[in-house]
């Protein structure tokens, strides 16, 4: 029996992880529902909203505050990637997921630049489309295989001259870094989260996050993404895996 002055015992806390929740914004009903789709067969990521257009989207995260924007490049009003700019510029605790027809290779290179931190082809697996918005909302940049490999080849099409001096300054900028810095931004081009380079590194999280924030300023660009093309153009490369070594 009880006594009368014990103690109640506390209530367990829950172990069950809050679900991500995400914005998808598209003009074509039919994309917003198989986008929702694919994203309902994962329990760990909520729909909490959808949007036409990139003026409704904004306003919708500033209501709902969604941990990450799934937003098409071209729709009216405002498009994807003038949304996503906004919602970096007031919003940047939301991630930004950028989804948009195969070959826009420009389009690609100017959602990075506006903050984007996944770039998602329409006509890519599914699997990728819930990858890159886990990815995004654990802090971590996300191209899909296809983007990347369209973001190398603009980039070998370009003439021998401007590729050598594209990277010429990329190494100039990260030459300015410190050997833990260019560690970590080797880690970041290839798109590890602060939680996975913090395992490769023996290090806590929190430091993780410092030498990001650090390596951004150094190289004075506004997200992970954009720091990853820095990296692959001054052909800094992560490690492999312990296990792959």
């Amino acid at each position: 029996m009880t006594r009368p002055d014990a103690t109640p015992a506390a209530a367990p806390r829950s172990t069950v992880a809050e679900p991500i929740r995400v914005l998808v914004a598209d003009d074509e009903p039919m994309i917003r529902a198989g986008v929702r789709a694919v994203l309902a067969t994962d329990p760990g990521i909520e729909v909490v909203a959808e949007a036409a257009d990139g003026h409704e989207a904004v306003e919708l995260v500033r209501a709902h505050r969604p941990q990450v924007a799934v937003l098409d490049v071209r729709m009216p009003r405002a498009g994807g990637i003038d949304a996503a700019a906004e919602i970096r510029r007031t919003l940047p605790a939301t991630g930004v997921v950028m989804l948009t027809t195969f070959g826009e290779d420009a389009s690609i290179l100017r959602a990075l630049s506006a903050g984007a931190a996944g770039f998602l082809i329409k006509s890519g697996e599914p699997e990728e489309l819930l990858a890159g918005v886990r990815a995004v909302a654990e802090g971590a940049a996300y191209l899909s295989p296809k983007v990347a490999a369209r973001v190398v080849a603009h980039l070998a099409s370009t003439g021998a001259g401007e590729r050598a001096d594209r990277r010429e300054a990329a190494r100039e900028r990260v030459a300015g870094l410190t050997p833990r810095e260019r560690e970590v931004l080797s880690y970041l081009g290839g798109g590890l989260s602060n939680g996975q380079i913090a395992r490769r590194l023996h290090l806590v999280e929190g430091t993780v996050k410092a030498y990001v924030s650090s390596v951004l300023a150094r190289l004075g660009v506004d997200n992970r993404a954009a720091a990853a093309v820095v990296a692959h153009e001054a052909g800094l490369l992560p490690p492999p895996p312990p296990e792959q070594r």
